[in-house]
């Protein structure tokens, strides 16, 4: 290997080191914002690293939506989101998963809102997305988090 190419491989390396990351991280594209869905229980894994803190969420044994969910406070963010119209649409999924994995914000994101970091075995719900028609993996980005009785936005940071 000759001193062009060492140095073309050097240069090339981060960008392929990336690549799979990048890939395994998707946008909001792929999740159906028409159909928000609640999900409650307990944490079971947890990873709070960025790009995104992720958990898997072992679902209630009897899903049920909250009498009150559609009158429920929700923070104010920067970014434009209508959460009085979420909440009222919110559903429960179709699907009969038990275990779901839930994308959060990113680290900076959450410790802008003040989220604890969430532990295995602590109680939680989320309001968020599925992927289209609830096909594929049982996967929630979360929009909304509630932990310990409080309520966090997580499209943006607190307005």
């Amino acid at each position: 290997m000759n001193a062009l190419q060492r140095r073309q491989l050097l240069l090339a390396a981060p960008a392929l080191w990336a690549w799979p990351a990048a890939r395994a991280h998707h946008g909001w594209s792929s999740f159906d914002q028409t159909r928000p869905l609640w999900l409650e229980g307990r944490a079971q894994k947890v990873s709070w690293k960025n790009p995104h803190a992720e958990l898997q969420l072992e679902l209630a044994a009897t899903p049920a939506l909250p009498a009150d969910l559609a009158t429920r406070a929700l923070p104010a963010q920067t970014a434009p989101v209508d959460g009085k119209a979420l909440l009222a649409a919110t559903r429960l999924p179709r699907r009969g998963d038990r275990l779901w994995q839930i994308e959060l914000a990113p680290l900076t994101r959450l410790q802008a809102w003040g989220v604890p970091e969430i532990t295995a075995g602590q109680a939680l719900a989320v309001l968020g997305f599925g992927f289209a028609d609830e096909k594929g993996d049982a996967v929630l980005r979360a929009e909304y988090l509630w932990l310990a009785g409080k309520a966090y936005g997580l499209r943006s940071s607190p307005a």
